[in-house]
């Protein structure tokens, strides 16, 4: 198995003519921000445009987008970008790309591309959308795509065939092989097949669950428990669950209108997703049963149910504001919290003080820890070794998982006779060429970060966020310093002004002997210039501080001329 972070590598040679470059911008190491790029003769084919979004260390960051600098130079030679279904991590960062080529044809479901389009209405962006199915096939440049129906946690998703001269490529997108399926609409295994006999040089495949045993259950098996909950609720039912998640949201409101509640939605996406959801009959219920979240207020509290945006202890949540009484809602006694999704790896933490949160309020929280409300949309190991053992590949590429997900992965493939030397486990930017038959790893290319924070986009650094986190976490001491610029002494003592510092107010007098030496070693050098002894000050303060109290300040001087 190929398989390490690959430090030593440089930029890519030039591809051969009739070569395939694959480089995924996102998604490789990490459970979001999925975006994979293909190219051959001269054009790039985008699979995928998501967002990731942001852990308790980095602080301030609303989403994290993929690099686009490897493609900003070559926008033009954009065919198209494929979205393999409506998810937030698939289709996020969209408008953003859009932003700098508008004309960027989106191919995608009927769903998919309302979701999109919703989206992009926000930022004032009029896309050029073509809208296909599964079975449906089309040119985009140089390259053939097939589209194939793929059973996922929202409706319409596909995976993408991409035939070339170099060779067929099939990626799954997410997927999950349930048999009976909430809309009927299974994985087409038969069309898998069926690429498989043709020969698939490159397989891509969806590795969130290959750690897993088994087969990912049935959504099916989810109505148990969630009738029961509406059945048994003494007050309120507040539902949270992903804004994009049609299948789940379906459920609940057939339990509402079975146990006689009415429903409001909560939360700017989850009423924009579902409001697209039903007009296109992906979602279906009475016109009575779900009405504005002002007359819920007037109701009896057993005849009301809430759905809402949360489920991952998001901040600025309507579940987590709930819980934190910043929401109009207040959370009750006898209030019964039902949380219908699993924990994107990364955001335990969270979602545990976002129970412990609510469960301090009086509410029953039933999750997927004390009950079957919860089911994964992306296949188990038992699912991957079908697929491998029904397609054949030549080689794997594992791809949307962290670096254990890509390695079980892997690993799976190897066991079903894979060879070994043609698993390739890749990180974000690393360059794989399928030349000739044979797919390998030639150079990477920048793939960082990409930070939004409010309307800015990639303002925020790594820089910004330590210093964020030092801020947060160790406090800020600003050191006012008049200076005799005919001497380079002190005019008069220092001011220290000191916030999030837990020592006594004036711990920092002790330090302007430190001040003191500092600029008599500048005089002594020849430095009089503010700037070069703002920075000297800080840099001793701050190391006296350390020594002192075992603390790093965030540390600003300011130096003023006497």
């Amino acid at each position: 198995m190929v398989s390490h972070p690959h430090p030593e590598l440089q930029r890519p040679p030039k591809l051969p003519v009739d070569g395939l470059r694959i480089v995924g911008l996102g998604g490789l190491g990490e459970i979001g921000r999925n975006m994979t790029v293909f190219e051959h003769r001269g054009k790039l084919l985008i699979v995928d445009c998501g967002v990731l979004f942001p852990e308790e260390h980095q602080p301030g960051i609303d989403v994290i987008l993929p690099d686009f600098t490897w493609i900003r130079d070559r926008l033009d030679d954009v065919v198209a970008v494929v979205l393999t279904h409506g998810h937030e991590d698939h289709i996020g960062g969209v408008p953003y790309l859009l932003r700098e080529r508008r004309d960027i044809p989106v191919v995608g479901s009927r769903l998919t591309l309302a979701l999109i389009d919703a989206k992009l209405k926000e930022h004032q962006i009029k896309p050029v959308l073509n809208q296909v199915k599964e079975g449906d096939r089309l040119t985009l440049g140089p390259f053939d795509i097939e589209l194939l129906a793929v059973n996922h946690s929202i409706p319409d998703g596909l995976a993408v065939a991409i035939r070339t001269r170099a060779g067929l490529v099939l990626h799954t997108g997410d997927f999950k092989m349930d048999q009976f399926p909430l809309d009927d609409r299974i994985t087409d295994l038969r069309a898998f097949a069926r690429l498989g006999e043709e020969g698939v040089d490159l397989f891509l495949t969806d590795s969130t669950n290959a750690e897993v045993p088994g087969f990912t259950m049935s959504e099916r098996e989810l109505t148990p428990a969630i009738e029961t909950v509406f059945r048994t609720a003494p007050r309120r039912v507040i539902v949270s669950s992903f804004a994009s998640h049609v299948h789940r949201i379906q459920q609940v409101l057939d339990a509402a209108e079975a146990h006689g509640r009415k429903v409001a939605f909560v939360g700017r996406s989850m009423v924009r997703n579902m409001g697209v959801a039903r007009d296109l009959g992906y979602l279906r219920y009475p016109e009575s049963l779900v009405v504005p979240f002002e007359q819920l207020e007037r109701m009896n509290p057993k005849k009301v149910a809430i759905v809402c945006t949360g489920s991952q202890g998001e901040p600025m949540a309507a579940l987590a504001r709930m819980a934190n009484r910043e929401h109009k809602i207040r959370i009750g006694e006898g209030d019964t919290v039902l949380m219908a999704s699993s924990a994107v790896p990364g955001n335990e933490t969270a979602i545990s003080s976002l129970i412990n949160g609510l469960t301090r309020w009086g509410a029953n929280v039933v999750h997927k820890g004390n009950a079957k409300v919860h089911v994964s949309g992306h296949a188990s190991a038992g699912e991957l070794v079908y697929c491998y053992n029904i397609v054949r590949p030549t080689h794997v590429m594992p791809v949307h998982g962290e670096w254990r997900h890509l390695k079980a992965n892997g690993d799976l493939a190897i066991r079903t006779g894979v060879a070994p030397d043609r698993v390739i486990i890749a990180e974000d930017g690393v360059v794989v060429d399928l030349v000739k038959g044979r797919a390998k790893i030639t150079g990477k290319v920048p793939a960082g970060n990409v930070y939004v924070d409010a309307q800015t986009v990639g303002g925020a650094t790594e820089t910004t966020l330590k210093d964020r986190r030092t801020l947060a976490e160790e406090g800020v001491v600003t050191v006012l310093a008049l200076v005799d610029a005919d001497n380079g002494t002190l005019a008069e003592e220092p001011d220290f002004l000191v916030r999030g510092f837990v020592h006594e107010p004036d711990a920092f007098h002790a330090a302007i002997p430190v001040v003191e030496k500092t600029l008599a070693r500048a005089a002594a050098e020849g430095i009089g210039d503010a700037h070069q002894l703002e920075q000297m000050i800080t840099r001793e303060v701050g190391r006296w501080a350390y020594k002192k109290y075992r603390r790093s300040p965030l540390i600003i001087t300011i130096v003023v001329d006497a």
